[in-house]
């Protein structure tokens, strides 16, 4: 195995494992983001970690944001609570450098 080989498996295998990572700090983005608006619906315990598994499925039914952001609105809206989209994208990003931080430490 040449030097180049080496070093192209080892990008291969960095690419992975960054994946790997960005995948599971959106996925704790996404529960953390329920809980967060779970609080603003009012529930708590067991309700609320519903919700924040509720959240997490709304990503998998498409790829993306926009089913996440289109699954809160819709609950803050028809519980009546005042958010706009804004709000919610600028709290996705905000949970999501948080998330960042905990999958790195392994929290």
């Amino acid at each position: 195995m040449t030097t180049f080989d080496k070093r192209e498996e080892g990008f291969e295998k960095k690419f992975a494992i960054d994946e790997e990572q960005k995948f599971k700090a959106q996925a704790r983005r996404n529960r953390l983001l329920g809980l967060w608006v779970a609080e603003k619906l009012g529930m708590s315990g067991g309700a609320a970690d519903g919700y924040a598994k509720e959240v997490i499925a709304a990503e998998f039914e498409k790829a993306g944001d926009a089913d996440v952001v289109r699954k809160v609105m819709g609950d803050l809206t028809a519980k009546g609570v005042a958010m706009t989209e804004a709000q919610v994208l600028a709290k996705m990003d905000e949970l999501f450098a948080l998330a960042v931080v905990q999958v790195k430490a392994g929290v």
